[in-house]
């Protein structure tokens, strides 16, 4: 096949004129057959925008074709798809896979494809029950430890804008295989090739459901409320768990794919002597803008269509060096209480597919290093955020603490820790703009949660963005905290073989410290089941 690069044209664009372009650029007439590649958006001339576009095309007479094209911009290509190790498993042995979370129900997925009809364990609720227990929580705050936006069929990443995007390197075709098996489960064709694809709560759930039933279907078995309270050892090697303290599952391969707020488990591991460390993460605060605000800052207009709702993405450093930047950012979204211990308060964004929500949030988070946790425990990381976490309960009175940014900024100032500009800036944000939030909350002095170190470098970058983005720092914005659980704050230490510390235990996705997202902690999940896999073929021999 042949892929053009670059081919550019208008966002209102129709099919035809696509095909135009393609023949145009080939220099033949036969219409080919075209597959989007990718799909970015062009904003440099706004309010004019357009789709870049990578294109692979099948057509007849290829050589001929590519003799007499611009190869600038046309070359050929062959797409080498993604090849799991192992076919058809007809032996007996059956991996144990903890936690159901992208990394989890992927894992799962593999290795049920390929025969070996895995035991996935969940310590929450399937997703149609655990969506019911959530909303019930954001409506009259009662939380469910154990089934929450963290724990629970789907992961954490259930209750989030489902962004699809990731940074992680893809030479074995990972990352496509992982859009591929969503689209397979009801995910639009769209996030094949868009630039930064997203799917929403609202399919998200969906997905879930649809995958758990493929493994069930392929000779896997999903466990729910299925808490591991123990690790069964012989001989430093894995043979078993323990579910909610009493059943017995017998097992030589273990996959540890458990979420970045599993603490509970964590510290089981640190008792077993797992080895893991304290990672750097980071922690800051959700703010809200007019939606309107961010489409006429991205896009040059209030409204796109064709588009939708506008995202962004800002970055800054602060005076001590910390780096300050925006994270999972919620076009048309919601804030969202994401708290999973009582007494502790944590946040998260979220948005539905149709991300239609009158308001923009993104977290502005500022990163946090071992240096910072006062100790070298390898769990110093869970007690900083539980530190952080108590204070939003406290100063929130047991609701989600929201303050406008003016009030945030003259606090950083009246402690003598910032010295930026005197008052906040102020745009055009309409006297109607209120918090989209899910679950209860009221004003309060969110400030207060933080220490002074991350205090200032959040009002730092606050200015540093608001030279980005117009209106950004404005003094009616809505601050809300804390958002504490960005990323796992430990990392469970595993070989070249992918295993920890104890054989036949694999450390897993986000939560054991090796992944920073949806699509990133399904790819390491593939990555795991490959090498299960292998090992299990190996051992049998």
């Amino acid at each position: 096949m042949l892929r053009i690069n670059q081919l550019k044209l208008p966002v209102d664009h129709t099919e035809e004129e696509l095909i135009r372009r393609v023949k145009k650029l080939l220099r033949c007439e036969e219409t080919p057959q075209i597959t989007i590649v990718r799909r970015s958006i062009d904003a440099r001339k706004k309010p004019e925008l357009y789709f870049n576009y990578i294109l692979n095309v099948k057509i007849k007479n290829q050589a001929a074709v590519y003799r007499r094209c611009d190869q600038k911009q046309v070359m050929v290509w062959e797409d080498i798809p993604y090849r799991f190790p192992v076919v058809s498993y007809k032996g007996t042995t059956r991996p144990v896979i903890i936690g159901t979370g992208p990394a989890g129900l992927f894992c799962g997925y593999m290795l049920a494809k390929a025969g070996f009809k895995p035991i996935l364990l969940e310590r929450g609720a399937p997703v149609e029950q655990r969506t019911k227990e959530v909303e019930d929580f954001w409506e009259k705050g009662k939380l469910n430890p154990e089934s929450n936006v963290q724990f629970g069929e789907g992961g954490a990443g259930t209750f989030s804008d489902g962004k699809l995007n990731t940074l992680v390197k893809d030479k074995y075709g990972r990352n496509r295989e992982v859009l591929s098996l969503f689209v397979e489960a009801g995910a639009p064709r769209e996030i094949l090739y868009d630039h930064k694809p997203h799917i929403g709560t609202d399919i998200l759930t969906r997905i879930v459901v649809n995958m758990r039933k493929a493994i069930l279907e392929m000779g896997g078995e999903v466990c729910f409320h299925a808490k591991v309270t123990d690790l069964l050892i012989e001989s430093g090697r894995i043979k078993g768990v323990t579910i909610n303290g009493h059943k017995k599952l017998d097992a030589d391969y273990v996959v540890l794919a458990l979420g970045h707020s599993a603490r509970d488990t964590f510290e089981m591991l640190y008792e077993k002597e797992i080895k893991m460390e304290a990672k750097p993460f980071a922690v800051g605060m959700r703010v809200e803008h007019p939606q309107e605000l961010i489409n006429i800052s991205q896009y040059g207009r209030k409204e796109e269509k064709k588009l939708g709702n506008a995202p962004y993405k800002v970055t800054a450093k602060a005076k001590d060096g910390r780096g300050v930047y925006s994270f999972c950012m919620c076009p048309g979204g919601y804030v969202v209480n994401a708290s999973s211990e009582p007494l502790r308060l944590a946040i998260n964004g979220m948005s539905y597919s149709g991300r239609d929500g009158s308001n923009a949030n993104s977290a502005v988070i500022v990163s946090v290093t071992p240096e910072d946790y006062e100790t070298d425990h390898p769990l110093a990381g869970i007690a900083f955020q539980r530190k952080l976490e108590e204070k939003a309960f406290e100063v929130g009175k047991g609701k989600i603490p929201v303050e406008r940014y003016g009030m945030f900024r003259q606090a950083a100032r009246a402690e003598g820790f910032y010295s930026g500009q005197a008052e906040a800036g102020i745009s055009d944000i309409p006297e109607s703009f209120a918090p989209c939030i899910k679950g209860a909350w009221d004003f309060a002095p969110m400030h207060e949660i933080f220490p002074s170190t991350l205090l200032t470098a959040l009002a730092e970058g606050m200015e540093q963005f608001g030279k980005m983005i117009k209106g950004f720092d404005d003094a009616r914005v809505f601050v809300t905290g804390v958002e504490s659980r960005t990323s796992s704050p430990v990392r469970i230490l595993r070989d070249d073989d992918l295993q920890s510390s104890l054989k036949g235990l694999y450390p897993c996705g986000e939560g054991a410290g090796y992944a920073g997202g949806i699509t990133s902690a399904a790819m390491d999940g593939i990555y795991v089941a490959e090498k299960v896999a292998a090992h299990i073929i190996e051992n049998e021999k």
